[in-house]
């Protein structure tokens, strides 16, 4: 699987969890995800959201999914 094709992959995993209002399996689900492919294991953006949610700046599913959809 290429990067993009694996990114993708983890954004409609994490938006699924998401979309349903489950904050931390969101969060939890894209930085899992993202370790699993070589070139995203040390994606900048996993640390970032992980720090974004405990600081409570993703309180909504809308919120959590402008970050989600911006990773590249």
């Amino acid at each position: 699987m290429t990067r993009a094709e694996h990114l993708r992959w983890a954004k409609d995993r994490a938006l699924e969890y998401a979309d349903l209002g489950d904050m931390t399996n969101a969060v939890a689900s894209m930085c899992s995800d993202l370790r699993k492919h070589p070139d995203l294991e040390n994606h900048a953006g996993a640390q970032l959201l992980v720090m974004m949610a405990a600081a409570g700046h993703l309180n909504s599913p809308a919120a959590l999914r402008r970050e989600i959809e911006g990773f590249n």
